[in-house]
C-alpha cells in the first residue's frame, strides 16, 4: 500500500523543490547566540533567532536552569494534577501573572498548547470567535477546535465594511462588521496575535479593546513574538498600546525572549485559569513543564523585572538597522520590532539571497509559502540584544553586498 503514497510524495516533493519552496535545516554546532557555528562551516552572525534578549545562553539563566535540574530532577513523568506540580511551578505561575499584569496564570509545554486549550473550554455553538485574518496557526488550529461560529477580518481593519481585499480578490470584512454580524451569539472573543510574526507589526490594541467593549467581546492576545521586551518595561503589546487590564487572555512562550527554550502559558481572568486547570485538554493530557525550563524562565522573569537594559539595547538596535537598511534602498516593511522583513517577493531569490548572505558570514532564512502568501516572499531579519553595533553594522554591509550582486538594490 506504501508503494502508492510514496509515488504520490516524491512527486508533491518535487514540486516542492521546483518551485522553490523546499525548506532545509541547517545544523548548528554550537550553543545559540549572536554568533552561531554552522555545522561543517565557519562561525557566522546569526540574524535569524528569535533570541530577542539574548538570553538563551546567559550564564545566569543557564545557572538557574541547573540548579533547578539538580534540585528537583529532570522530570516529572506526569501531568499536573496527577502527580506533575512542584512549588517551583507554582511559583512561575505566580511570577508570569504578575509580570504580565493578569489575576492568574497556567502552564503549558508550549504556546501552540496554550492556544489548543483556551478556545475549546470556553466557546460553544452558541458562541463566536472574530480572528484576525494572518493570525499564527497555533491560533487558527486552536479555534478548530471549538464549535464556535468563525468571523475573520481582514488584517487589523477595525472598520464596519466589507470590501474586496487586493491582496487576494476577495470579500474581506472589518472588525466592527464581524462583530455586529455576531451580535447574537451568547459569548464573543476577538482574537489576534500582539505582534504579527512574519511582517513585525503590532496589532491595534487599543481600538480592538474599544470594540469589544462596545460590542460586550474578550480580548484574547498571543503576545508570543512581545513578551519581554515590547512596551517601556517589556512587559507585551497590551503596554505598549496603552490596555492594560482590558485584555482578558494572554497567551505566550517562554521559548523566545524569555530564554528561548520551550513552554509557555495562558495568563488571564482568575476564573478563566481556574475552569482551564479543569477543562483545557493540553494541560490535562500533556506531561508537565520540566524543572529546568522553569527555573530558568524564573530566572530570565526575574532579571527584566529588575532592569530594562536588555530591551533598551534591543530598541537602539532595531532603529540602527532598519535605519541602516532603508537608506541603502532595501524594502523593509515599516515598523518598530525587531522583526525586520527585508522584502523580495520571489522565492528563488529568496533562498539563494539567504544562501549568498551566509558565505558572506550572516545567518538568515528566506520565507516563502505557505509560511507567507505567494508572491510575497522574504528574509526575516531578527535583531537581539546580544548584537553589537558592530554586527548590525556587519549584516548591513553583507545585505548590501549580496542586494547588489543579485540586483535586489
Amino acid at each position: 500500500m506504501y508503494g502508492t503514497l510514496k509515488k504520490e510524495l516524491e512527486t508533491k516533493l518535487g514540486q516542492i523543490r521546483a518551485d522553490g519552496l523546499y525548506k532545509e535545516e541547517r545544523i548548528l554546532a554550537s550553543t545559540q547566540g549572536a554568533r552561531v557555528r554552522v555545522a561543517g562551516g565557519a562561525e557566522v552572525l546569526n540574524f535569524c533567532a528569535n533570541n530577542y534578549l539574548g538570553l538563551a545562553a546567559d550564564a545566569s539563566v543557564r545557572a538557574a536552569a541547573e540548579k533547578a535540574l539538580a534540585e528537583w530532577g529532570y522530570g516529572l513523568a506526569s501531568v499536573r494534577f496527577i502527580c506533575g506540580t512542584q512549588s517551583p511551578h507554582k511559583r512561575l505561575e505566580r511570577a508570569v501573572a504578575d509580570f504580565l499584569g493578569t489575576e492568574d496564570s497556567i502552564l503549558f509545554s508550549s504556546c501552540f498548547d496554550a492556544n489548543g486549550a483556551v478556545f475549546e473550554p470556553l466557546l460553544d455553538e452558541d458562541c463566536a470567535v472574530i480572528a484576525d485574518s494572518l493570525n499564527h496557526a497555533s491560533i487558527i488550529d486552536g479555534i478548530r477546535l471549538c464549535k464556535a461560529q468563525r468571523w475573520i477580518y481582514k488584517h487589523n481593519d477595525m472598520r464596519d465594511v466589507e470590501e474586496i481585499d487586493a491582496d487576494t480578490g476577495k470579500a474581506a470584512k472589518g472588525l466592527e462588521r464581524c462583530l455586529k454580524e455576531a451580535s447574537g451569539a451568547r459569548l464573543r472573543m476577538i482574537a489576534t496575535d500582539g505582534v504579527f510574526s512574519m511582517d513585525g507589526d503590532i496589532a491595534d490594541l487599543s481600538s480592538i479593546c474599544d470594540l469589544a467593549d462596545k460590542y460586550n467581546a474578550l480580548v484574547m492576545v498571543d503576545d508570543s513574538h512581545a513578551t519581554g521586551f515590547v512596551g517601556k518595561t517589556g512587559r507585551g503589546t497590551w503596554e505598549h498600546c496603552g490596555v492594560g487590564g482590558r485584555v482578558d487572555i494572554v497567551t505566550t512562550t517562554f521559548g523566545k525572549a524569555l530564554g528561548g527554550a520551550s513552554g509557555g502559558c495562558v495568563a488571564a481572568r482568575k476564573e478563566i485559569v481556574e475552569y482551564l486547570r479543569q477543562k483545557g485538554r493540553p494541560y490535562l493530557f500533556s506531561n508537565t513543564l520540566a524543572p529546568s525550563i522553569v527555573g530558568g524562565t524564573l530566572r530570565s522573569l526575574e532579571m527584566l523585572s529588575a532592569s530594562t537594559a536588555l530591551r533598551d539595547k534591543l530598541e537602539a538596535s532595531t532603529k540602527r538597522f532598519r535605519e541602516g537598511m532603508k537608506a541603502a534602498g532595501f524594502d523593509i516593511r515599516p515598523g518598530v520590532h525587531p522583526i525586520c522583513p527585508v522584502m523580495l517577493y520571489d522565492e528563488k531569490l529568496a533562498l539563494s539571497m539567504a544562501d549568498e548572505l551566509l558565505k558572506e558570514g550572516v545567518y538568515v532564512i528566506g520565507f516563502s509559502f505557505p509560511v507567507v502568501p505567494r508572491g510575497k516572499a522574504r528574509i526575516r531579519v531578527q535583531i537581539s540584544a546580544a548584537h553589537s553595533s558592530e554586527d548590525i553594522d556587519a549584516a548591513i554591509a553583507a545585505f548590501v553586498k549580496v542586494g547588489r550582486r543579485l540586483k535586489v538594490i
